[in-house]
């Protein structure tokens, strides 16, 4: 086997292979077995079924067939024989493309691939790090409650005026100029007012209104409003209250209670479970903000060549994931969904990727054992029965790698504060949930 590799651009290296004759000839032989066995039960006319085809019919009739799939098989075989003698970093699949394949001369091909970039990682301490301290507070707590209270509440409709926290059923046409616009209409629109699921000025105009009442709002359209027509525009919604909802609580007892999976009757047991799910998804908001920022520090201190490979790979996961996330299932062909619709996302998760995976190296880090059991622990915490998900993570490999690659992610993290610039910002629960959960 003869080999050379030249760049020809970027991440992307052509390797051109040379394969003797003699032994593409041994896999021809090798593929007319496998296919006079496949064909032995095969109706041939002139033939009896059952018995094997003589090898000059054989070569006649399936030796094309016999030398395209002996070609393709020694392709791929000296292919990843040669990237691993040359210890290549391969990154996605090979284009072939026979060069010579002529019988009785040896095989040439080359394969156009991509290989993983060369990050020597920049030094750590230029990252800035503002790293969130806070505390799971009783008015916390308490407003935890009242918001579960909230989403099992009952709605009844009233005749008195809508308040904050109340729903109304509304009809409403929106108009710029005195033209009404395109989405701007709606009939028997369910909005809780105070969510500030509409623009500003709108959910304060209702405030008061009694069902039956019509009103009109003079708005404005926020600078950075999704749609760029609409952005900054004042209008007028003209707008209907056919009802006024307000919100009948549930009870604080054991019915509630066990609706949250709790089985208890005492509500100081209910609020000290309730407490714990807190301080557990704070803990890990921390953690991500963190994370978060450590990242975005990488990416600011390391330009990376992205191998389009990889990111055709992740645009790929991508489309599955909105598939099933849309309920689209065997119905829907994923490779339908536009590749645009993904690509930035694809390169942003491909350059994370090759970031952390870089900085593990450079740290020469293996997954803490420590670090793995207690994160299998905080999954577990959060279930009724917390042995059979320990038990699930710890026979299942597959699974259980998941939990180490993230304890890797965890102590990348750390290793990078060490040398960071860190400051600590002291703030409260609310605002760390909120600032994690937001778009990264």
């Amino acid at each position: 086997m003869q080999v050379s590799i030249e760049t020809t651009s970027g991440l992307e290296r052509c390797m051109t292979v040379g394969v003797p004759a003699a032994e593409v000839e041994a896999q021809e032989v090798v593929e007319l077995k496998r296919i006079a066995q496949s064909q032995k039960n095969q109706k041939t006319p002139g033939f009896r079924t059952g018995k094997p085809l003589p090898p000059k019919v054989l070569k006649q009739r399936f030796g094309k067939q016999a030398r395209l799939e002996a070609v393709y098989n020694q392709m791929q075989q000296t292919f990843f024989k040669a990237v691993q003698e040359q210890e290549i970093k391969l990154a996605g699949m090979p284009k072939f493309e026979p060069t010579v394949d002529e019988a009785g001369k040896d095989l040439e091909f080359k394969a156009v691939f991509e290989v993983y970039p060369e990050i020597a990682l920049a030094g750590f301490d230029s990252i800035k790090i503002e790293k969130r301290s806070a505390q799971v507070t009783d008015a916390d707590l308490d407003t935890m409650l009242e918001n579960l209270q909230k989403q099992q509440a009952k709605w009844n409709e009233s005749e008195e005026a809508a308040a904050d926290g109340d729903q109304v059923v509304v009809d409403f046409e929106g108009f710029i100029d005195g033209e009404a616009f395109e989405g701007g209409q709606a009939n028997d629109y369910n909005l809780t007012l105070g969510s500030n699921s509409m623009i500003p000025g709108f959910e304060d105009g209702l405030v008061g209104k009694k069902a039956g009442e019509e009103t009109t709002l003079d708005v404005a359209f926020p600078a950075d409003y999704h749609k760029e027509d609409l952005q900054g525009k004042p209008a007028q919604f003209k707008v209907t209250v056919k009802a006024v909802k307000k919100p009948e609580m549930p009870e604080l007892n054991e019915d509630f209670f066990k609706g949250f999976g709790i089985e208890t009757a005492d509500l100081e047991e209910f609020k000290v479970e309730i407490r714990k799910n807190m301080e557990r998804e704070l803990g890990r908001a921390i953690r991500n903000l963190t994370k978060q920022q450590v990242i975005a520090g990488l990416q600011e201190n390391n330009e990376v060549e992205v191998p389009s490979a990889l990111v055709d790979q992740e645009i790929d996961r991508l489309r599955q994931q909105a598939v099933q996330q849309f309920g689209g299932g065997q119905q829907m062909d994923a490779s339908m969904l536009p590749a645009e619709l993904f690509k930035e996302q694809a390169e942003k998760r491909v350059v994370i990727g090759l970031l952390m995976n870089a900085a593990i190296e450079s740290a020469d880090l293996k997954p803490d054992e420590e670090k793995v059991e207690a994160l299998i622990e905080e999954m577990a915490s959060a279930y009724q029965e917390p042995e059979q998900v320990r038990e699930y993570y710890n026979s299942n490999p597959q699974q259980k790698a998941q939990v180490e690659a993230l304890a890797l992610e965890d102590q990348v993290v750390e290793k990078v504060l060490e040398s960071a610039q860190v400051s600590e910002v002291e703030s409260n629960y609310e605002e760390v949930v909120r600032l994690a959960n937001q778009p990264a």
